[in-house]
């Protein structure tokens, strides 16, 4: 089959088509044909090296990805699932080794896969399993209550975009960052409140609540630079293990969506929104796999809103 694969670790050049084995469904797995497979900041982590020690053990090409949809071509001995040969579907995987979603075939647990959202193409759908939980993972930690404010930073990326939306779905009142460009977008993603990004946030956000917001989601990795935004004794999440340590009594959550793989339920859940229309799908472009080096010099280099999103 073929796939987007590295051999070593660099910039966007580093990355190229290999020709790998198809993998088959074992026990309690699934085999996709992918069609759409989503390029996230993480996957250019993973090409860098950021992930070296973890894949030490591992074959080469490693091959990136953590977002797929397309059609179940292969179902393994004991699956308890509710999808069929030929459905239309997509999953989180984890990209281990030659296992990431770059690929047209990736096996991935039963548990990692739903039908994709009514309504939606494979493309599309390819945007919102591994952004979706954290989304989830991100307000399910926090356990807030209706009528509670939250802010969110990073609103008009896709994290950002789906912990917006779920907030609004959870009946959260909801400030969320913006460059001037972006204010038209996180405001139809239901923001009740747009703060300016950028230096200063913690400070523009207290113009608006003097103490502070009771949780914060740091999806734009403001760290130290947002926790000024919580009150005392509220809660924050953070995605790449940021912990300020002992600050005004705020509880800090650092995530990490690998834990939330075999979360099937809570991935439909998202699906059901998606279809009813309560989560946006944003894809800001497709591009051939064999144009994956470009793809992710178009993210790295920013301003991409939406997913841009490799076809196979």
């Amino acid at each position: 089959m073929k796939a987007v694969g590295l051999t070593e670790f660099g910039g966007p050049e580093v990355l190229h088509i290999v020709e790998l084995p198809d993998p088959e469904a074992g026990p309690g797995q699934i085999r996709i044909r992918v069609h759409g497979a989503a390029v996230n900041p993480t996957d250019t982590q993973l090409r860098h090296g950021e992930r070296a020690k973890r894949l030490r053990d591992v074959a080469l090409p490693h091959v990136p990805g953590m977002e797929a949809a397309g059609v179940v071509d292969q179902i393994g001995e004991d699956v308890a699932t509710k999808v069929s040969l030929g459905d239309h579907v997509m999953a989180i995987v984890l990209p281990l080794g030659p296992h990431g979603a770059y690929a047209e075939r990736v096996v991935v647990p039963a548990t990692s896969v739903v039908r994709r959202p009514e309504g939606a193409t494979d493309v599309e759908a390819a945007t919102l399993p591994m952004n979706g939980l954290t989304a989830r993972m991100s307000l399910d930690v926090l356990a807030m209550e209706p009528g509670q404010t939250l802010a969110v930073t990073g609103a008009a990326g896709m994290v950002g975009g789906y912990v917006v939306q779920l907030a609004k779905v959870e009946g959260l009142r909801v400030l969320a960052d913006a460059s001037s460009g972006d204010v038209d977008l996180v405001k139809g993603l239901g923001a009740d409140v747009v703060i300016a990004r950028g230096d200063g946030y913690s400070e523009r956000v207290r113009t608006v609540l003097p103490q502070g917001v009771d949780a914060l989601v740091d999806a734009a990795l403001m760290n130290e630079s947002a926790v000024g935004a919580v009150r005392d004794g509220g809660r924050m999440v953070t995605l790449r293990g940021f912990d300020p340590g002992d600050v005004r009594g705020i509880t800090c959550r650092p995530i990490f969506v690998r834990n939330y793989v075999g979360e099937q339920a809570k991935l439909n859940g998202l699906r059901q929104l998606a279809a009813d229309g309560l989560v946006t799908l944003r894809v800001a472009r497709t591009l051939p796999a064999e144009r994956a080096a470009e793809a992710h010099g178009l993210l790295e280099r920013g301003g991409i809103r939406g997913r841009l999103v490799l076809e196979f």
